[in-house]
């Protein structure tokens, strides 16, 4: 497995480079420029990207775990605030603004949300390696003092069990509340990554989070990632990159993607031991268990009305860690939308069917809400 650090070697199985010298040796002119057209892409794509929000903002807010950034219309401030939780789970969140004709937030602006916020979670450095989950709920909790101290909000993978956290703890500050791929029931299902969480040692997570000294490294979240999909990620990709190496279209989207995927960002240790240990092996959450900011959370204390988008075909957050929300929320059922729409995890926030066909009528409830 390669790591993310400036290599002179491309991001290749090791038998690559020399079926690539080879191939060289033996070919014309022409077929050798193709191969360092994509040796040279390989590598760009790699290590040289960089993620980049497609969307105009301006930064409001520059706390220590984020920087709470402003998407609002000239006519926001007729509305409620929202504030979209983008996954602090080893990604940017770029997620939540990928590019341009696929952005969330670009969808949400033109289907009536018009004031806008996303929390952009900032890498952790060393000395942030033992925040907690407080200190994130914390800083949340600014933010929404800062647009009024009542907001809608759209929690995203990790940002939604983050959002309901929030809520379960200030329930008079949240008019309503989208859960997207966002494991509240962690029990539930029969995904990877429940399995992963349940079956190894809390030791293999302590011994990951020391090798980082004291901080999750985003490259070994990476890592992690890429082995659920070895051969599309070690292979597949690869094969398709050589392939299409000559097509403009494929490689600008391939650059897209690699900026964002390519470039994770490293987790508090302290506060990542919490999200394995309280939330995915005890389910805490759930459970009523979880204490934050003082006070054990109970999620019947979330009563305002409720929107959850499962992915049919997710296999990090099962459709049933989603929708078993139901059974928890203190919303009562007539208040609470359920939608399961095809595709798979990070199909849901930046693949493009997603965002044409199940997110507009999404930013519609939003906008309703009072």
């Amino acid at each position: 497995m390669t790591t993310h650090t400036k290599s002179a070697t491309p991001a290749l199985p090791l038998f690559w480079p020399l079926i690539a010298a080879a191939g060289m040796a033996e070919a014309g002119a022409e077929l050798s420029a193709h191969n360092l057209r994509f040796l040279a892409e390989d590598e760009k794509l790699h290590h040289e990207l960089k993620p980049t929000l497609a969307t105009s903002s301006r930064p409001l807010l520059d706390l220590r775990t984020m920087t709470l950034r402003d998407y609002s219309s000239a006519k926001a401030h007729t509305t409620l605030p929202t504030i979209v939780d983008a996954p602090y789970a080893g990604h940017s969140a770029v997620i939540a603004d990928y590019h341009r004709g696929q952005s969330l937030m670009e969808t949400l602006l033109a289907h009536g949300v018009t004031h806008l916020f996303l929390t952009d979670w900032k890498s952790a450095t060393p000395d942030m390696k033992d925040l907690e989950i407080d200190q994130y709920l914390a800083e949340l909790n600014v933010c929404v003092d800062e647009l009024g101290g009542r907001v809608n909000l759209v929690g995203l993978c990790q940002g939604g069990w983050m959002s309901a956290m929030y809520a379960a703890r200030f329930p008079h500050k949240v008019a309503s509340l989208v859960l997207a791929g966002s494991p509240i029931d962690t029990d539930a299902g029969d995904g990877p990554i429940k399995r992963m969480a349940q079956s190894s040692p809390t030791s293999f997570y302590e011994d990951l989070v020391s090798m980082g000294k004291g901080l999750m490294l985003g490259r070994f979240m990476l890592m992690g990632w890429k082995n659920m999909h070895p051969v599309e990620h070690y292979f597949t990709e690869h094969v398709d990159l050589y392939e299409h190496i000559d097509d403009p279209a494929y490689v600008r989207k391939e650059e897209a993607f690699a900026s964002w995927y390519e470039n994770p960002i490293n987790l508090p240790g302290r506060w990542y031991m919490q999200a394995i240990v309280q939330l995915f092996k005890e389910n805490r959450l759930a459970k009523g268990q979880f204490v934050a900011l003082g006070r054990k959370l109970d999620l019947k204390a979330i009563t305002c009305p409720a929107y959850l988008l499962a992915g049919e075909s997710d296999d990090i957050t099962t459709p049933e860690q989603v929708l078993n929300a139901r059974k928890y929320l203190g919303t009562p059922a007539a208040h609470i939308t359920s939608r399961t729409v095809p595709g798979g995890h990070i199909g849901l926030f930046m693949g493009a069917r997603t965002l044409k066909n199940a997110w507009p009528e999404i930013a519609q409830w939003v906008a309703r809400q009072k």
